[in-house]
């Protein structure tokens, strides 16, 4: 799955579905983590309304299609979200709750995903909506699935900026190095945000992003940009469990002012980037595009096809110079089976037992293939054998005709293997 940045630009969008005559696009950020339990969902949710406090147009995208419960955290509950819009049920507006200070919310659950496979002959309505309504924001925060899931890494690529959310927990960090590692093999080339959530003070936050800075540096060569941190907090924590986000709370509460520095810096860091030419409706529709046409390439022939092809299959051109046959089709299976197992690995690099699952599936494969014999001949007759002597009297005379020094054995041996060219 390639989530490189295409750059696209909406300008190349059919007739109705792109919006024109506006140069400036929304800020689009993708929130987003190795692992779950870093509060991910937690920063979203006051970054969004601390935002929106400022004056700035905030939609927020709850895009986790497990755990989708931003709007739990602000004591809303959906009746509708994106999902209902893309099978047709209401419009992309009616899924937008309103939050406090303005604050725009859909609520994504399994719709996110249905988003990133839909075909472009259904996405027309819920694209034209939606590329209409980004142009009313002015920052799309987008609150992505923790961990490797497809629709978590194409909300990281279409957005401008990814922020990572880490905390001192070792695993926090080696989730996220990994989350970065695919993110790279698949072509993500911007460099991302980093937020430290969870730290005892400004010394460790720092500590903590030098240290994950570091190994990003030296494994991967990605540079990864400091955006800010949040302070462990006791009033962040109850704020979660009695759903009234610490934003909300006066802008002198220290709670509530870290995250307006939090924004404050963001802001600034976003200032600083290059302008976007397309949003997300830009980016699902390219998307939804290529694969289009990867599966117009990979659709399977008919009945009907298959049987006008059989008889002219095997010299119908590849365009290699070669034509098509059952052993060619067997390799490029073959590849596609070590391609799928090589994907797999790279998803989970810390996962052990499923390597040592892969290596001993592997070594079993070739050992089996090193012991195995082509069909052997039957074994010889003992006694003599026409078949593999000839007649006697040629023998014998044979035989006579060689000097006293050959031995038996040699010239039997001989015999045998001439009688069987």
């Amino acid at each position: 799955m390639d989530v490189s940045d295409s750059s696209s630009d909406d300008s190349q969008i059919p007739k109705g579905v792109g919006v024109s005559g506006r140069s400036s696009r929304p800020d689009i950020i993708a929130l987003t983590g190795g692992k779950g339990g870093v509060g991910k969902t937690s920063v979203a949710v006051n970054l969004a309304l601390t935002l929106a406090r400022g004056g700035r147009r905030v939609l927020l995208l709850d895009a986790d299609t497990d755990l989708a419960n931003v709007s739990i955290l602000l004591g809303l509950y959906p009746s509708r979200t994106l999902e209902h819009a893309m099978a047709g049920e209401c419009r992309l507006a009616d899924v937008i709750q309103e939050g406090p200070h303005g604050l725009h919310i859909i609520a994504g659950a399994s719709g996110v995903q249905r988003c990133m496979d839909m075909d472009l002959d259904d996405a027309g309505s819920v694209l034209r909506a939606l590329a209409g309504m980004e142009q009313a924001y002015d920052t799309i925060l987008i609150d992505t699935a923790s961990g490797l899931r497809p629709a978590a890494l194409h909300m990281i690529a279409a957005a401008a900026l990814a922020c990572l959310v880490i905390t001192p927990d070792p695993a926090s960090l080696t989730d996220a190095f990994s989350l970065l590692r695919v993110l790279q093999r698949r072509g993500y080339r911007r460099t991302p945000g980093v937020v430290v959530n969870m730290a005892a003070g400004a010394s460790q936050a720092r500590e903590v992003f030098r240290r994950f800075s570091g190994a990003t540096q030296r494994h991967l060569g990605m540079d990864t940009e400091y955006i800010g941190a949040i302070w462990r907090d006791d009033s962040i924590r109850q704020s979660v469990e009695l759903q009234r986000p610490v934003a909300l709370l006066s802008e002198s509460d220290p709670s509530s002012r870290q995250f307006i520095s939090l924004a404050d810096q963001l802001i600034r860091h976003l200032s600083q980037l290059p302008a976007r030419k397309g949003g997300l409706a830009a980016y699902w529709y390219h998307r939804s595009r290529r694969q289009q046409q990867i599966s117009a390439t990979e659709a399977v022939p008919t009945t009907a096809d298959t049987e006008s092809q059989s008889e002219s299959q095997c010299d119908a051109p590849t365009g290699k110079g070669h034509s098509v046959t059952p052993s060619d089709a067997a390799r490029d299976q073959c590849r596609a089976l070590f391609a799928d197992l090589q994907r797999l690995l790279a998803e989970r690099p810390q996962d052990v037992l499923l390597r040592q699952e892969a290596l001993r599936g592997a070594s079993a494969l070739l050992s089996g293939m090193a012991s195995a014999q082509e069909p052997s001949r039957p074994p010889r007759t003992i006694g003599y054998s026409s078949d593999d002597f000839g007649s006697q009297d040629v023998l014998l005379a044979r035989l006579k005709s060689q000097p006293d020094s050959v031995r038996m054995e040699g010239f039997l041996a001989a015999r045998s293997s001439h009688c069987d060219d």
